[in-house]
């Protein structure tokens, strides 16, 4: 199979037509997926090709799509959900936290759950209140549920059909602003990153960069105009599990770690990543584990969140603040 440019919303939106063409109980269902083909245009023409039954607009009521979706899930169906914005997931959060997340280890494995939740999220697209949210950390938080973040176009490709065909519920992350990044993707996934695993996306001596979604790409930008130091970026992909080996490894290598994600800093992942880092990687660290992410606040209007979102110059100052140690 050849290669193609595609957007990363196009690259998504060709992983999920790949999946219903491959297995017919894959369904997809969500607000405005159908005929409008999603707000970011992510499901557009699937319901054209495969059908009002198989590509299901909702009512507005998250709690009841992923509902339903656990249900169809209990009778044998493969549904992917889309949360049309990242703010939008709350009312679910009851059907996922205690529901879609508790079921196989409630049967003893008895029972699959093979659910995928789509999630825009993040900011940078000047949109209003409830539409920037980065609460990724909410659900690596709970145990049973498979969290993973793309941040390009060629794992928006291979990541949604690997979740698809996962057997227990994946959350997947998708960074808003970058939907229109554009790419080559290679259309055979037989060579693709398991589902899991972190991958180095800039190889690097000095410090490690740890990003996953939308600051990938910034981390990457930054690393690229700091001529001074080499930079290693490693993207996450998979939060939840933590793909450990790779990301000590290259810690390891560095001694010096800044994490960057667009939630808040307090009590965000890093601290997570910050705290495991620390206890695994003591005696390798040159200096502490810094982070860069948001502010305490809730998400400022559209105006402000230049200021608030991790930009180029605050991911040098923090490789300029472990260097100096």
């Amino acid at each position: 199979m050849s290669a193609e440019d595609l957007s990363l919303s196009r690259a998504m939106n060709e992983g999920l037509r790949k999946a219903m063409e491959h297995d017919p109980r894959v369904l997809v269902m969500g607000e405005d997926v159908g005929r409008l083909g999603g707000v970011f245009r992510v499901t557009d023409g699937l319901q054209k090709d495969f059908g009002e039954s198989r590509v299901i607009d909702t009512p507005l009521a998250e709690s009841g799509i992923v509902g339903t979706a656990i249900g169809l899930a209990l009778r044998g169906y493969r549904p992917v959900c889309e949360i049309q914005f990242d703010g939008f997931v709350f009312p679910a959060f009851n059907q996922i936290t205690t529901q879609l997340a508790k079921m196989r280890l409630r049967s003893l494995g008895m029972l699959e759950l093979p659910v995928v939740v789509r999630i825009p999220f993040g900011g940078g697209i000047g949109a209003a209140e409830h539409h920037g949210e980065s609460p990724e950390a909410y659900f690596t938080h709970t145990g049973g549920l498979r969290v993973v973040a793309c941040s390009n176009p060629s794992d928006a490709y291979t990541m949604i059909q690997q979740a698809i065909s996962c057997p227990d519920p994946v959350i997947l992350f998708e960074p808003k602003r970058r939907y229109w990044d554009r790419a080559r993707v290679e259309l055979d996934t037989s060579g693709a990153v398991p589902l899991g695993r972190a991958v180095v996306a800039r190889p690097g001596r000095d410090v490690t960069l740890l990003a996953y979604g939308p600051t990938v790409r910034t981390c990457l930008e930054a690393a690229q105009a700091d001529g001074n130091r080499s930079i290693e970026v490693v993207d996450l992909r998979s939060l939840s599990p933590l793909d450990e080996e790779t990301v000590l490894a290259s810690v390891r290598k560095t001694g010096r770690c800044v994490v960057v994600h667009e939630a808040p800093v307090f009590s965000g992942y890093g601290a997570e990543l910050a705290a495991r880092i620390t206890e695994r990687c003591f005696y390798d660290l040159q200096a502490p584990v810094l982070r860069v992410g948001g502010f305490s606040t809730p998400y400022p209007p559209s105006r402000l969140e230049r200021h608030y979102l991790p930009d180029l110059d605050r991911v040098l100052d923090a490789v300029d603040q472990t260097m100096a140690w």
